[in-house]
This record gives structure tokens, C-alpha cells and sequence, in this order.
């Protein structure tokens, strides 16, 4: 039981540290689009589209749960789990 409460730790930190990242690369680059665009207004597509690259990150954290997922089960042994809590963290 603990094994499987470890590697949903792991799960948590991977989809939650993603997210995190996802929303504050997003609001760097939000406010770097809005500086650019009083420049150069007539570029806003192309920062657009550039502002929202950081949403990948969000992405890839439930990317990542969705390949860990087969080995959430009850049988999960211990080097498993810490190795799912490795990758969540990393």
C-alpha cells in the first residue's frame, strides 16, 4: 500500500510541477508579447503563437501520467514506485 501511495506521490509532483511551470512561463511570455506588441503591432500572430509555446509543459505532465499509468496497480513493488516518484520529481 505504501508503494502505491508513493508513486501517486510521484504521479502528483509530475502532473502538478508541470503545470506550475506551464502557467509561469506563460505569464513571462504573456508580458513579453505585450511589451513587444506596442513596438511592432503588426507582428501579433507571430507573438501569439510564440506566447503560447509554454503550454507544451502542462502537456507532457499528463503525457507523462498516462505512460506511468499501467503500473499503478496494487502489485506495484517498491522500486517501481520510487521510480515513478523519481521521474515525477525530475
Amino acid at each position: 500500500m505504501l508503494n502505491l501511495v508513493l508513486a501517486y506521490l510521484g504521479v502528483a509532483f509530475m502532473v502538478g510541477l508541470c503545470g506550475i511551470g506551464s502557467a509561469y512561463g506563460l505569464t513571462i511570455c504573456g508580458n513579453t508579447v505585450v511589451g513587444a506588441l506596442k513596438k511592432r503591432p503588426d507582428a501579433m500572430g507571430t507573438y501569439i503563437l510564440l506566447s503560447a509555446l509554454p503550454s507544451t509543459q502542462g502537456i507532457y505532465g499528463f503525457v507523462g501520467y498516462f505512460m506511468v499509468a499501467g503500473f499503478l496497480t496494487a502489485e506495484i513493488t517498491a522500486l517501481q514506485a520510487a521510480a515513478i516518484f523519481g521521474v515525477g520529481l525530475a
